[in-house]
């Protein structure tokens, strides 16, 4: 027998986290040492610092997404201060590798201190540039489908070409996963017409026609989206 009581039709959509909501969630199932919490911690207090680093939840899903994929080899695009980079290099295989690409080195002391203090530093290959360039570079110097997971975390109007060399990249079990494609819930808003809404607007439009591929944009944190080759 049910409660009937405790369901409306309101129920069947998205939960909304309050609070005290991500309090329990985070008592429940997160599995963040205090070296990610003091990386998650110290990023917070920079202008915009909880806006460009992924929840902690986040990270620890893309841990498990790693795992699920086989974890030798990750490509991230967009390193920041290097916590999601942290959670996914602890995840890796034995023998692993992750390549974490930024265009600017200057949050670099401050991942590459807390990574050696993880004791993953060895794991993790820096790539300093402009990302339409070094993953270019990548295909020519690691061949196609060498990654089991890519992960595109970077600047929006670039979102589209980054995926395009992401689906070279990503071998035929892989995933592709994109972060912040609900950009703040400012996609549903029509008024809003700046260049990174406006570039997440249409990278979602391009994955939801593009033949080539499986997706899902899950309604969490920021929005994030899997996407998977499609296997002939």
């Amino acid at each position: 027998m049910t409660n009937a009581g405790y369901y409306d039709n309101s129920m069947a959509n998205q939960q909304q986290v309050s609070d005290e909501l991500l309090a329990y969630i985070r008592a429940a199932s997160l599995r963040e040492d205090d070296i990610l919490r003091e990386l998650r911690e110290e990023t917070a207090a920079y202008p915009a610092g909880s806006a460009m680093q992924v929840m902690a939840e986040e990270g620890q899903l893309l841990a498990l997404l790693v795992g699920l994929t086989g974890g030798r080899s990750v490509l991230e695009v967009g390193t920041f201060t290097g916590y999601s980079a942290l959670w996914m290099a602890r995840a890796l295989a034995p023998g692993g590798q992750l390549v974490t690409c930024d265009v600017s080195d200057r949050w670099l002391d401050i991942a590459v201190g807390f990574w050696r203090r993880a004791s993953v530093a060895d794991r993790i290959d820096v790539r300093i540039g402009d990302a339409s360039v070094t993953l270019p570079h990548l295909i020519a110097e690691c061949g196609p489908a060498s990654f089991d997971l890519v992960f595109i975390d970077a600047d929006k109007p670039n979102y589209a070409k980054y995926y395009e060399s992401a689906l070279t990249l990503v071998n035929d079990r892989g995933l592709i996963v994109v972060d912040n494609t609900l950009f703040f819930g400012r996609v549903a808003d029509p008024a809003a017409q700046d260049h990174d809404t406006v570039a997440i607007r249409e990278f979602n439009e391009l994955l939801r026609d593009d033949p080539r591929v499986d997706i899902s944009l899950l309604p969490v944190a920021d929005g994030i989206t899997l996407i998977r080759k499609k296997r002939s």
